[in-house]
This record gives structure tokens, sequence and C-alpha cells, in this order.
């Protein structure tokens, strides 16, 4: 993380503050703490649950059904008789913040929208998921929590109805709540919680196990459409993203990345030239990188972008992770594709080879998938912060920060309480905000904090995140099938030639197979007694993230098309055979019907529509993140060009906390799924991505959204999550439909490189 200085800029920090408001970091250790720092009101209820669990506490715990660890939140109930919430989970949009104030809101009978909800500090406190991990991904949040954010409000309740009861002098079992206070119905009394706040804080946290939680039958607020906490201050531009966040005394810096990875920085050429520039502090050579530091972003990018750099090759490319010069992807599809060998077995079942030997037909068929970007609204950023006390502060968009901490606590040499976290809201990540090396810009901002003695925002230009930004994995797939005498999948032989978004990060093959690889292809709940399913590990160039629903994204894309070709190939309706192959498994079964009766039934076609447009249907199924997804798709062809007009989408997660989000997120997965397999691609020539902004890199325009239909079913299954499970199946159904309408198989994404007739 060091930095070369190109100036004799000061570097005295006598003029720095310590903290911005409101950033101060609580310690947890403790229920009562300094009611003076973080914005906390006087007389304010304030409840840090770090409690130790001794092995009687933990059995009670688990008993009832918690979780045997710390329970990890932070509330402070406020003399004004609002809440405010410390969230374990951060907020990009899909709504966790809410999710959380309305189980929390339930258990302590507070109307969720009386809450303000921020992210928390890092902190093992908020390490509250199975095996004390905390992040925000996998659509895991409100699932993982459900529970133990329930049991944090019905302790809270407890804590205030006894403070309410000393301060009535009445028996606490005399009271009852209401939402924000608490009732005396003999004597008609009651008092706001905000009016008991301060004689609450000193009471002993009651014992966890003894707490009972409401019957669902009464819930107020879970399962109910309740408003989005963040949508009146992201629509009145009140909202803080990490690139709004600022301090006294900042500097703020713009970078150009070496055009291919490994290379490093040699000669400034112009450096004189950048120096005289308006506005420019200094200019400093970096890891891979050089950047140039000014008041204004703007001069800083402005400079960054005039740059006349030699870049160095390095001497042991082997060494490092390095973007070779003559790396393009139309090469290294055909790389993927000439794979042979039979792969490392993921998933196996029956016998393979006596099922093809006995097979009355058997076909192959190979399906391809692209790169992708994130190309997350906000591009990253990090404003880092060196105090007089030795501690750091840093100010970035992330999903996992105590991971965040104890890496940069190692790199600078710094204890990990040192390191302060903080994690504004998310402009957007689908995967983008986890720790990639070489894909974060903190350590520009830390390098460069340290050489000027101010603090510094690094923002990296939508250019540069492109250039750096770990993409979701390609893969090429080959498909062997078998079918019974009465056309029905016998055997299913599946090998994909790829590298997983784990093995990626750690930039080696782990000694078992990465599971987001092939999931999607592994653990399919069709009944084909026969399976095979392996991977060819193939080392990538660019570096490699999870992006949205993973795995699943691409490969049920693969698995749900073959299907189709099986169906096709036994001369079955591909409805009919997913019917068949799932015979006995109820909830599948009865979701698969529900997103057909939701398009008004199976209708393939190809088939004339009112508007003589000619059109067919393609259905898919997706099992990602613990929820049940299936979608049917309509589709017809304009110019060449396929138009995807409705979807229909039924999902089960099992149980829901709010409707009107999942909805929402339906919707915003659903987009994100036409927009990969319509038109998105991150290509590769010469080593450099062809695209390096929207003008080049395509998304789904607004005029290619299909109109949506949702059905949220509830069986009662175990919760699963919402942000990433609608995605997977929305590809293959596209596809499915397109090929039916055209009589051509499809097997490659995006749409676009091909023309189509109907």
């Amino acid at each position: 993380m060091m930095a070369s200085q190109h100036s004799d800029a000061p570097h005295s920090m006598a003029d720095e503050t310590l903290f911005a408001p409101g950033t101060q970091p609580v310690n947890l250790s403790r229920r009562r703490f300094l009611l003076g720092s973080a914005g906390v009101a006087s007389g304010a209820l304030v409840l840090g649950f770090g409690i130790p669990l001794g092995a009687s506490r933990v059995q009670a715990v688990d008993a009832s059904g918690g979780i045997a660890l710390d329970v990890p939140a932070f509330l402070e109930i406020r003399p004004d008789n609002t809440v405010r919430f410390l969230s374990p989970f951060m907020e990009g949009g899909q709504g966790t913040f809410t999710a959380m104030a309305q189980l929390v809101g339930e258990e302590m009978d507070m109307d969720p929208a009386t809450f303000v909800v921020e992210a928390a500090p890092a902190g093992k406190v908020f390490q509250i998921m199975p095996g004390g991990r905390r992040m925000t991904g996998g659509s895991s949040s409100v699932r993982s929590s459900y529970t133990t954010m329930r049991r944090l409000g019905a302790l809270a309740r407890a804590m205030l109805v006894e403070a309410g009861a000393r301060k009535l002098g009445v028996p606490a079992a005399s009271l009852t709540t209401e939402p924000g206070k608490i009732v005396h119905a003999a004597s008609g009394r009651s008092l706001s919680y905000g009016e008991v706040a301060g004689g609450a804080l000193d009471l002993p946290v009651p014992d966890g196990a003894g707490i009972a939680l409401k019957d669902p039958a009464v819930f107020r607020w879970i399962g109910k459409p309740v408003a989005r906490l963040d949508m009146r201050m992201k629509s009145t531009g009140k909202a803080v993203y990490s690139i709004d966040c600022k301090v006294d005394g900042m500097l703020q810096a713009a970078v150009q990345h070496a055009p291919r990875l490994g290379l490093q920085p040699g000669a400034i050429r112009n450096e004189a030239a950048i120096k005289a520039m308006t506005g420019v502090h200094s200019v400093h050579t970096l890891e891979g990188a050089v950047a140039v530091v000014a008041p204004y972003w703007w001069h800083a990018r402005q400079a960054a972008d005039a740059l006349e750099v030699d870049w160095v090759e390095p001497a042991d490319p082997a060494s490092l992770r390095y973007m070779p010069a003559d790396f393009g992807t139309e090469a290294f599809t055909k790389t993927l594709a000439s794979q042979t060998g039979r792969g490392e077995e993921a998933e196996k079942a029956g016998d393979i080879d006596s099922a093809f030997a006995s097979a009355a037909k058997s076909f192959t068929a190979t399906y391809k998938s692209q790169y992708l970007h994130h190309a997350q609204l906000e591009p990253p950023s990090t404003l880092a912060r060196f105090n007089t006390d030795g501690t750091l502060d840093l100010w970035l968009p992330n999903q996992v920060p105590e991971m965040f901490q104890a890496i940069i606590a190692g790199k600078v040499g710094l204890t990990p309480d040192q390191v302060r976290i903080n994690s504004p809201l998310l402009g957007g990540f689908f995967g983008r905000h986890f720790h990639y090396n070489d894909g974060n810009p903190y350590p520009h901002a830390i390098a460069l904090a340290k050489a000027t003695g101010k603090p510094v925002k690094v923002i990296w230009s939508r250019e540069e995140e492109m250039l750096r930004d770990p993409l979701r994995p390609m893969a090429v797939v080959q498909f062997r099938g078998a079918l019974d005498a009465q056309g029905w999948p016998l055997a299913l032989d599946v090998v994909s030639a790829t590298e997983g978004p784990s093995e990626g990060i750690a930039n080696k093959r782990g000694k078992e197979l990465d599971d987001s690889a092939l999931e999607g292809i592994t653990g399919k709940a069709y009944a084909i007694p026969n399976r095979r399913i392996a991977q060819n590990f193939v080392k990538n160039a660019p570096t490699l993230a999870y992006w949205r629903s993973v795995g699943n994204s691409m490969n049920d894309f693969f698995y749900e098309c073959f299907l189709d070709e099986m169906a096709d190939q036994g001369g079955k309706d591909p409805y009919a055979l997913r019917l068949k192959l799932l015979e006995g498994n109820e909830r599948l079964t009865t979701l698969l019907k529900a997103a057909v009766d939701l398009s008004g039934g199976w209708k393939r076609g190809p088939y004339t529509a009112s508007d003589g447009t000619r059109r067919a249907r393609g259905l898919a199924m997706a099992s990602p993140f613990g929820t049940e997804a299936a979608a049917v798709a309509e589709v017809s062809i304009k110019d060449g060009e396929v138009v995807v007009h409705e979807v229909w989408e039924a999902l089960d997660p099992g149980s829901i906390v709010n409707p009107a989000i999942i909805a929402a997120q339906a919707n915003s997965a659903i987009a994100l799924g036409l927009s990969q397999v319509l038109v998105e691609a991150a290509e590769y020539e010469d080593g450099m991505p062809v695209a390096r902004n929207f003008d080049a890199y395509s998304i789904l325009p607004p005029d290619r959204m299909a109109k949506v239909s949702v059905k949220i079913i509830e069986s009662g299954a175990k919760m699963g999550g919402i942000g990433e499970p609608p995605l997977p199946a929305i590809p293959p159904a596209v596809v499915n439909a397109v090929s039916t309408l055209t009589g051509k198989r499809v097997r490659a994404m995006p749409l676009s490189t091909q023309s189509f007739e109907a």
C-alpha cells in the first residue's frame, strides 16, 4: 500500500478532526455507555446485546428457537418515541433495513415506520450468522436472522414493560403493550416507550429462554407490505453513499490503472504538465496504477486521464495475477470448448455408463455463457483517514465489514480494533462489494492518505471500474442425454469447463470443488435416475467474482435448456416432462403449476397473438438460496431481435416478511436476468475489455423490459432468500421460448450476438 509521491505537499495532520459527528464507534461489550457519543439522546434506552452465553444459557436459547451466539444488535429507544437500530446487514436497495425493522418492531410492539436504521460498525457482536459470520450476500440477511431479530425485539419489550411497571408501581404482569406504549388497563394509565427509556437503561437483560415470541396469527407488520424506510431519503437526495462521504480537510483522488493487470507504472512522460494542471495537489505511483490528488475530484479525474505512463511488464508473470496481452474472450471460449477431460465429479447417481449403453436414444449438446460485469450504479470509492491516536477510519461500500477490517489491519500493521469500518448505503452491489484483491480502491485511499498526511477519498471512474471489476465467470458445458424406450430421461452426463468464482478469488484450485462453479446443474430435483456432473477446471485470465445468484445465474440456463432438448428428443411436452420428473415432489409441482396458471395456462406455441405477432412461450425452474422458482416467458421476433413481452414467475420462499419488497426484488432480478440473456457480455480483445462504459457495455433498456407478474407461495418450508432466486429461471425460460418460436435450438447467451427469424 505504499505510494511513491511526486509532490512536496505538506504532510501535517495538525488540522485534522478525529471524527465526523455520529461516527464514534460504540463499545458494545457493556450495556451502558457514554450517552453523549454517537449522537445518542439523553434518557434513551440503549440495548447493546453482547452477552456471553454460558452452557446452560446456550441450551435454553437453542431449545427456544434462538441461536447459541451473543444477540447481535444495538437498539436506542429515544425519548421522542423513535428507535435507532444498527443493522448487522447492509442496505443496497434490497430492502434489508426495512425488513430488520419489521422483525424487531413486531416483537417490540413498535411501528417500523418509527425506526431509523443504520449499518452497524464492524464488531464481533454483530456476527450473528451461523459460525459467527456476518455478510450481506447469498440472499441470507433476513432468513439467517429472522428469529434472532424477533428475539431482540421481544427482549427490548420485556425491559420496557419492567421499566413501566416500576414507574407505575404495578406488577409487570398487569401491563400490556400497544404500538409504542405500555398500557395498564386496570387504571387506564399508559406510558410511551420514550417516557420509560431512561428508567429501563439499567435493568438487567432478561433471560432470552424465558421470552415467548408472538404467534404469527397476530402479526401486525411481519408478512405485510410495510413501506420502505429508505425511499424518502433516496427520493429527496438525502441518502448518503460512500461516494458522497466527506470529512474536514479531505482531498480527492482519481486513478489511471495499468491497462492490463500485473503491469506496473514506470516513467510518467508528462509529469510536469500534469502537476501544472488546474487544482492538482500531487501525483503518486501506486501498485498497478498512478493517482492524481486534488481538492476536487473532477480536477483529479481530468489530470489522471491525461497521464502518459510507461507501463512495465512484470519480470515473473507466473508469480502474480497477470492479464496477458493476447487474451481474448473469443479465443478463450474455444479453449474451454476444446476441453476433452471427464472432469472432477461433483454429483453422481446410478450407473451412467450402463444407462447410456442400454439407452434407446442418446444425443449431445454444447452450451456457452459469457463474462458479465456487475455494472452497479455507484462505482467503487473509499475515504481513508489516519487519526492522531493511530487509528484508521474508512468509509467504503462493503458486504463483509469484519473481513475488510481484518484484512486491512493486517496490511497496514494495525490491530483490527484500530481500523474502523463505516458502511454507507450501497448504490447497488450484486456481489461487487465483497473483498476482491485488485478489485477494491481502499489500498489506493490508504496509501494516498499516508503519503499526503490528509484524508483522501478515491473514486474510480466508470472506465477504471470496468478495467478492474472482477467478472461473473463464463463456461462451456458439454451435455450428453439418454432416453428410455418411452422417451423419458434415463441418464444425464454433464461436464462444465469453467473456473468457479471462489476459485478465481483465491487465484488457485482448491482442495475441494467450488460448489458455486456448478450450482444450478448440481442439486436439481428432477428424478433422472442416472447422473454424472463434473467440472474441468480451466484457469481464467480475468479476475472473477460473485454475481447476482452466483453459479445459478448461468448454470440453470444450461440445465433447463438442455432439459427442453431432452423433452423434444423424446417427443414430450416440456411442461409435461417436468411434471413427470417431479412426481412425488408436492412443493415443486405446486410451484410449477402456479407459474403456468399465472400465465393463463400452458401454451407453448408457436401461435399468433391478438396483435398479429408470432409468439411462443418457454418455462424453466430454479432452486437457489433456499427458495424455489418457476417462470414462464413469452417472446416474439422483431427485425431479427428477440422481444420478451411478458414474464410470469411463481416463487416459494417458504415464508415471507414483506410481500412488497419481494415483488420489487422479483422485478429487479427478472430485469437483470433479461439483461443477461438478451444483451449483456463483457468481452476482451488484446488483454483489454472492449467496453469501458455504458456506451459500449449494453444493459437492458427500459423499452425492452417485459411486463412482469409474480405470485408468492408460502409453503411453510424453511425460509429462503429473495434477492437472487427470481433471476436464474429467466434466461432459460426466454431461450426455451425462442428455440420453440424459431425451430432452432439456441445454446449461447447473450441473444444479441445472433439474428433470428420467427
